[in-house]
């Protein structure tokens, strides 16, 4: 992906919570930069997804740049976490970086091949080798959603810190519990909900929370759901 300076918060920092981010600092006039990014591109698509890989053209982009305090390009920077764990400058051989990129994305271990089966007997197992398996807990839970066992969902989904993916699930289970219908097919019976309890959200904390967990069920690519959000900030403050 391209990333500018106004992109560079989401796109890498916050990012590289959940997967390690590869920067790659060049410029169209820089010949060793038009040789390394294919190199590049390549073995990031070889992880399958478990390394990103981010192509920051400096000209354009000079407080990333600035950022990485670089005086010479290619230069590479893996992020993790917000941090930078590893880098080179300059055109290296393949090979180079080749592992370079490996050593971001280490061998999956047993509890990941098992989540990618993605069977339930096989996420189970997951989850007895690694208790907070992220990938292995969204995905049993999901399974449980979609077979009606919200509460099982709810308790697996208190294993792990909030992510936008598990306030998703978990806001899906709730209203599977309240039986709402979160489906595609449901949106309007979401819309019609949202107008009954707006005025119910500031003084009902039931209230509240159903009406949070709806706009997450609606999703924000809804046009509806910025105007929902708008309604009930005015509600509560």
């Amino acid at each position: 992906m391209d990333v500018t300076d106004e992109t560079f918060q989401e796109e890498v920092l916050t990012r590289s919570a959940t997967v390690p981010v590869v920067v790659d600092l060049w410029a169209p006039w820089c010949g060793p930069c038009k040789t390394l990014g294919p190199m590049l591109e390549k073995a990031v698509a070889d992880t399958d997804g478990a390394v990103a890989l981010a192509k920051v053209n400096v000209d354009e982009n000079p407080r990333v740049a600035q950022s990485f305090q670089v005086q010479s390009i290619p230069a590479v920077f893996a992020i993790r976490n917000a941090q930078v764990v590893d880098q080179f400058i300059g055109a290296v051989p393949e090979a180079q970086v080749t592992a370079f990129i490996e050593r971001l994305a280490p061998a999956p271990s047993e509890a990941d091949l098992l989540v990618a089966a993605g069977d339930e007997a096989s996420l189970r197992k997951a989850l007895e080798l690694a208790p907070d398996h992220a990938g292995g807990i969204e995905a049993l839970a999901r399974l449980l959603i979609d077979r009606g066992d919200a509460a099982e969902a709810l308790a697996i989904l208190g294993r792990i810190p909030e992510t936008d993916a598990t306030r998703l699930l978990a806001a899906d289970a709730r209203l599977l519990e309240a039986g709402v219908d979160v489906s595609d097919t449901g949106r309007d019976e979401i819309a019609g909900k949202l107008d009954g309890l707006l005025e119910k959200v500031r003084d009902d904390d039931a209230a509240r929370q159903e009406f949070v967990d709806l706009l997450e069920a609606l999703g924000p690519s809804d046009p509806r759901t910025n105007e929902y959000r708008r309604a009930l900030a005015a509600r509560l403050f």
